[in-house]
């Protein structure tokens, strides 16, 4: 406690003996004693100065707890000690891959078998398997797309034999580069390849050919401009100029004229003069479009469209090929597929009539071709 006021003329002695006075009346607070206001005042008037220096009079200050800094650590059952070293080695660091892998197999089965069915009918089972494989790399500005697709089908019916239901073999890729990575659009250029393996025949006859191994092949080389909506899987690709070649390596639909290229010429006992080409060009308008779409829940509808005409031959005749299929998921492994294929073609010569020298009378005609397709089997991705 700090006492302001300061002394100015009384001796400190009689300050201290006024104080000690003081105490004891207090105390006894009795009618004899002097009343506390009267001895308020005099001190007051005692100490009512400032001429000296303050005198501070402190009471007995009480020692403050301290308590130590830190965290109590409580519940520790763990002794450090006993902790082993890490044992797992420090994974390294691995750049991401831009590239993205789609593989997919499956097999089709169909089967009917007859006993004693009055209503008739030939026991029959078809075989039908597909593999596509995908290797496709996105970044920034370039997209590379690569696609490899295998079909080939089978059917053994009693009486008939083997014989083949779909061949196909096709390979496309195709590079684009746009000049952001906002736009959709992309400068490309494209290649794509197709052609068959086994041996095609125009059953009941199964004894000359009608195609063959890279007879016919078709090879499309060109650039263009893409629209590539990867969100709705839409590709559509416009290409003012692309080279289409196409190869007929066997020598007799060669000389005969298949598919286009120029055919043999021929003398009148039909020996052959000069050999027909092995190869036909042609220049010309690509567009091609492709489309993936969710219809139904376990439901896949896959499109797959071109669009051909050649500028020098026969400007204005457009070349079709036209894919379309429903893939049905029933799980993971089994699945239905629905599809339809239309090719057409003026190349590609119907019902073509030849002498018995080997001559050609007629060339044949064009016509349009339509596949249908329905299989039940099992898939595996990976």
């Amino acid at each position: 406690m700090i006492l302001r006021p300061y002394f100015s003329t009384l001796p400190l002695t009689l300050f201290l003996a006024i104080v000690t006075l003081s105490a004891p009346i207090k105390a006894q607070q009795t009618q004899d004693s002097i009343p506390p206001v009267v001895l308020d005042s005099l001190l007051e008037v005692l100490l009512d100065s400032t001429d000296m220096a303050a005198i501070a009079m402190r009471t007995i200050q009480i020692k403050a707890g301290s308590k130590k800094a830190g965290a109590a650590i409580k519940n520790h059952t763990s002794n450090l000690k006993k902790i082993a070293a890490l044992q797992e080695r420090l994974k390294r660091f691995k750049m991401p891959s831009f590239w993205k892998k789609k593989n997919r197999v499956s097999m089709n089965l169909n089967e009917v078998a007859f006993v004693n069915w009055n209503a008739g009918g030939d026991n029959s089972i078809a075989v039908l398997t597909a593999a596509r494989f995908e290797r496709n790399y996105d970044f920034r500005y370039i997209q590379w797309t690569n696609s490899l697709d295998f079909r080939f089908g089978l059917n053994v019916r009693e009486g008939e034999g083997v014989r083949k239901t779909d061949d196909a073999l096709r390979l496309t890729s195709t590079f684009g580069y746009r000049s952001d990575t906002i736009s959709k659009w992309y400068t490309s250029g494209k290649l794509n390849f197709n052609t068959q393996l086994a041996n095609g025949y125009k059953y009941p006859n199964a004894e000359e050919p009608i195609s063959r191994f890279m007879s016919p092949g078709y090879l499309f080389l060109g650039v263009g401009t893409s629209y590539i909506d990867e969100d709705k899987k839409i590709n559509l690709y416009i290409s003012p100029l692309t080279q289409k070649a196409t190869f007929v390596l066997d020598r007799n639909l060669a000389n005969q004229g298949a598919f286009g290229v120029q055919k043999a010429v021929l003398d009148e006992n039909g020996q052959v003069l000069s050999a027909g080409k092995n190869t036909f060009m042609e220049l010309g308008f690509l567009v091609t479009h492709s489309w993936e779409k969710e219809v139904y829940e376990n439901v896949n509808m896959q499109s797959r469209l071109s669009l051909y005409s050649d500028y020098l031959n026969s400007f204005g005749n457009i070349d079709i090929d036209w894919e379309l299929n429903f893939n049905l998921k029933v799980n993971q492994f089994i699945s239905a597929n629905i599809g339809t294929h239309l090719i057409y073609d003026d190349d590609i010569k119907f019902d073509q009539q030849r002498a018995t020298n080997g001559t050609i009378i007629s060339e044949g005609i064009p016509k349009t071709q339509f596949k249908q397709l329905l299989g039940l089997g099992v898939v595996y991705e990976f």
